[in-house]
């Protein structure tokens, strides 16, 4: 309790004794380094560590504090504080908002760790929805998860080496159309953790002449599945300018002067060597040895091609509308009649997930189509955990998880292999 209390006041100072003995003294904070000194007394120096500080507003909302970085995942979640307008909330709206932004990147069965703080409009929350005042009730309950999971989601896609703990850079306006104003400004510490480019590996792996596009071009980031326990679980963008490698060698004699300097300024100018540097050699027909400037990496091979081909997989299964597999015998399902008048008004959400559903009585409805790439599972299953998803929260990511798990293991099967 004391713990909560401490946390949710950085401008208050805290003296607490017990029988005469002084059991925890947090002096008050009247700025970010000083905030950090009293999270890192209550929540450990590694959590501050391993931590992202944010700060960003958007459509009335501010959401700032300290995530933690999928390496530092726990086992249970004991380590999570959200405060809604400096009240401690353990709401399952924001739960399931930040789950789903984690579950990219975390092993099943991991938990985050974070503490977080919403600002918003006193009238437009609830806080006499639970007796003991830890649940709350959002007016726009849909868009708080929007903006909450959106924004989550995008710092923790944005992570590179060195910017462990920096601040996020979001995009002027967010994805769900919002407004977006970034109040980040601290630079913070390196994360050391890895961060993986596709084409620094390609020269180096026989038959990854198929993997040599750049799908990434557009900027998008890896993410890892949370149910494929063969990838590890950092961040890595499929990307690299090709004119870096000019780096590690001088200009042929033949060359002109002016073509060696337009590459090395451009070099300059765009900053995008990779932050493992460049693959320098193979060991053992397993691992992949690259050079930075802060030393040698090794690499797992197969697991940062498999990352490589998973990630390739879902962008190009996103540039296109999910395709429908139509049964040859509808399957009908027994439901209640508030989601089979969900099912019926929100037809076209439906269709967009890749789904065909009619109406077949007033608790009834019959599967005709079910997306291509899930008609082997279990259609009754899904379709029920859809619904309650959408009635509850206004969007589903079951589908997608579905996909994602099917994918893994294509890219899995596809990747490159030991002495191979």
């Amino acid at each position: 309790m004391v713990r909560k209390i401490a946390l949710s006041r950085f401008d208050i100072g805290i003296h607490l004794r017990h029988n005469q003995r002084s059991i925890m003294h947090l002096r008050s904070a009247s700025n970010r380094h000083e905030s950090e000194r009293r999270l890192a007394e209550i929540c450990g120096s590694k959590f501050v560590e391993s931590s992202h500080y944010l700060d960003y507003e958007a459509a009335g909302l501010r959401l700032w504090g300290w995530v933690g970085l999928p390496t530092f995942s726990r086992s249970q979640a004991d380590l999570q504080y959200f405060y809604v307008n400096a009240r401690n909330v353990r709401d399952r709206l924001i739960t399931h908002a930040v789950r789903q932004a984690y579950q990219d990147v975390l092993y099943h069965g991991r938990h985050p760790a974070y503490v977080l703080y919403l600002e918003v409009d006193p009238q437009l929350v609830d806080v006499n929805a639970h007796p003991t005042k830890q649940e709350v009730r959002f007016r726009e309950g849909r868009l708080v998860h929007d903006f909450l999971f959106r924004t989550l989601h995008k710092a923790l896609a944005d992570l590179r080496p060195g910017e462990g703990t920096a601040p996020t850079h979001l995009p002027e306006s967010s994805a769900s159309g919002l407004p977006a104003n970034n109040n980040n400004d601290v630079p913070q510490n390196n994360s050391g953790q890895p961060h993986f480019s596709s084409q620094a590996y390609t020269p180096l792996s026989a038959g990854s002449d198929n993997n040599s596009g750049n799908p990434a071009s557009s900027g998008s980031y890896f993410s890892y599945h949370p149910d494929n326990h063969r990838q590890n679980h950092l961040q890595i963008p499929v990307r690299e300018s090709m004119a870096a490698y000019s780096k590690l060698y001088a200009p042929m004699p033949n060359s002109s002067g002016d073509s060696g300097l337009t590459t090395q300024t451009n070099i300059e100018q765009e900053g995008d060597i990779p932050p493992l540097g460049f693959a320098i050699a193979q060991l053992h027909g397993i691992y992949i040895l690259a050079q930075n400037e802060h030393g040698m990496i090794v690499v797992d091979m197969h697991a940062a091609h498999e990352r490589i081909t998973y990630e390739q997989l879902k962008q190009s299964m996103h540039q296109d509308a999910i395709r429908s597999q139509p049964l040859l015998v509808p399957q009908a399902i027994n439901i209640s009649r508030k989601e089979a008048d969900y099912a019926e008004q929100h037809q076209a959400t439906f269709q967009e997930l890749g789904f065909e559903l009619g109406r077949m009585g007033m608790e009834k409805l019959a599967i005709r189509a079910v997306p291509s790439l899930l008609k082997d599972s279990d259609t009754e299953a899904l379709v029920r955990d859809v619904l309650a998803d959408l009635i509850t929260h206004g969007e589903s990511q079951r589908i997608q998880q579905a996909m994602n798990e099917i994918l893994s293991t294509m890219a899995c099967h596809g990747s490159v292999r030991a002495n191979r």
